[in-house]
C-alpha cells in the first residue's frame, strides 16, 4: 500500500510499505481524508515538541473507515465512520502521527478507545476537521467559556485561528481577528468575526481601543505560534482578561511586557491537544452551528502528498490542505 513516509527529519517519500496487521486491542482503518497541520512541518523539520524517532508516517488530522475490529475491540464495526484522538497512551505520552505512525496511508491501525464514531450527515472532509476543531473550541473551554458579554481577540489567522474565530462566535462573543494577511482577515469575517484588524498596521493600538471601547479585550486567544503574537497578547488583553496559548513555538525568543501579567491580573493557560473534549466537540459540529470544512482550500490524492505539502506551506494561497486518502 501507499503512505507518506517521513524517512529522517527534511526527507518525505511517497512510498510502498506493508499493510498493517492489527492485535486484539486495534482495529484496522482504510484512510479517507487527512489534514495537513503547521505541527506536521515540525515534525518534517525535526522539531516536534515530544521526543520522535525517524521513519514515522504523518497524519492526526484524520476521518476513515473501518476495515477489521480485533478480538478485544467492542462498539465498533466495519463499515462505520471513525475519527481518532492523536494524543493517547499512558499520561498522553504518545502523539498518533508523530510518536506513533499516523493516517497518511492507505491503510493504518488505532486501538478502539481512541476512536469515535462520526455521526451521519457528517463528511470524511467534516471528519477530518475533528481535531483542529476540538483544539480551537478547547481553547474557548479554557478561557473560562465565552459569551455575548466578551470581546475576544485571535491572534493568528491560520487554520487553528480561523476554527477559533468559529468557535468563539459560535458561543455569541464578539470576535476580532488579528492577521496581517488580508486574505485572512477577509475570510473571518466570512466565518463569524465581527472585524478584523492587521496588527503591524501603524493605527492598530487605535483600532484596538476603538473596538474595545478602551479596555482592551475580555479573552485573547493566540494561535500564531510567533513570539511577536505571544507578546502582544498580553498588550491588547484587558484588566482580568482570559489568555489562552494555543500556536505552537519550539524555543524561539522575544521581548515580552511580563508586568502585564500582574499589573492587569491576567489569567493565562496553555493548551496542548483536547484530550477528554472530543465526543462534545462531535455533537457541536454535528449540530450544524459551524462549518468547518469551508477553511478546507486543496484536496490531493495521497500519491501527491509532496505537492501537498507544498500547497500546504503556500499560506497565501491556501488554508487547509487534505488528502483524500480513499476511494
Amino acid at each position: 500500500m501507499k503512505a507518506l513516509v517521513f524517512q529522517a527529519p527534511h526527507n518525505a517519500v511517497v512510498t510502498d510499505i506493508e499493510e498493517p496487521q492489527i492485535g486484539p486491542d486495534e482495529v484496522l482503518v482504510k484512510s479517507r481524508a487527512v489534514g495537513i497541520c503547521h505541527s506536521d512541518f515540525e515534525l518534517y523539520e525535526g522539531r516536534y515538541i515530544i521526543p520522535v524517532s525517524y521513519p514515522v508516517i504523518p497524519g492526526h488530522e484524520w476521518c476513515g473507515e473501518v476495515v477489521e475490529t480485533g478480538s478485544a475491540v467492542r462498539g465498533l464495526r466495519r463499515g462505520d465512520s471513525v475519527v481518532g484522538e492523536c494524543v493517547v497512551g499512558p499520561a498522553g505520552r504518545d502523539h498518533f502521527g508523530f510518536s506513533i505512525n499516523g493516517a497518511d496511508a492507505e491503510y493504518f491501525t488505532a486501538r478502539g478507545e481512541w476512536l469515535h464514531r462520526l455521526p451521519e450527515g457528517l463528511s470524511f472532509t467534516d471528519g477530518a476537521m475533528v481535531e483542529p476543531f476540538s483544539v480551537a473550541y478547547n481553547a474557548t473551554v479554557l478561557a473560562a467559556g465565552v459569551d455575548p458579554a466578551d470581546m475576544v481577540a485571535v491572534l493568528g489567522g491560520g487554520p487553528i485561528g480561523l476554527l477559533c474565530v468559529m468557535a468563539a462566535a459560535a458561543n455569541n462573543a464578539s470576535v476580532v481577528l488579528l492577521e496581517p494577511q488580508q486574505a485572512r482577515r477577509d475570510k473571518a469575517l466570512k466565518i463569524g468575526a465581527r472585524a478584523a484588524l492587521d496588527p503591524t498596521a501603524d493605527d492598530f493600538a487605535e483600532g484596538v481601543a476603538t473596538l474595545t471601547g478602551g479596555r482592551g479585550f475580555d479573552v485573547v486567544i493566540e494561535a500564531a505560534g510567533a513570539p511577536a503574537a505571544m507578546a502582544q497578547a498580553l498588550e491588547v488583553a484587558g484588566q482580568e482578561a482570559r489568555i489562552v496559548y494555543v500556536g505552537i513555538n519550539i524555543g524561539a525568543e522575544v521581548a515580552a511586557q511580563l508586568g502585564l501579567i500582574q499589573s492587569k491580573a491576567l489569567r493565562m493557560r496553555g493548551l496542548i491537544g483536547s484530550v477528554g473534549l472530543w465526543p462534545r466537540t462531535i455533537r457541536f459540529l454535528a449540530s450544524g452551528v459551524v462549518d468547518a470544512s469551508s477553511i478546507v482550500t486543496a484536496t490531493f490524492p495521497l500519491q501527491d502528498a509532496l505537492d501537498a505539502l507544498d500547497a500546504a506551506r503556500d499560506t497565501a494561497a491556501n488554508i487547509k490542505v487534505h488528502l483524500a486518502t480513499g476511494t
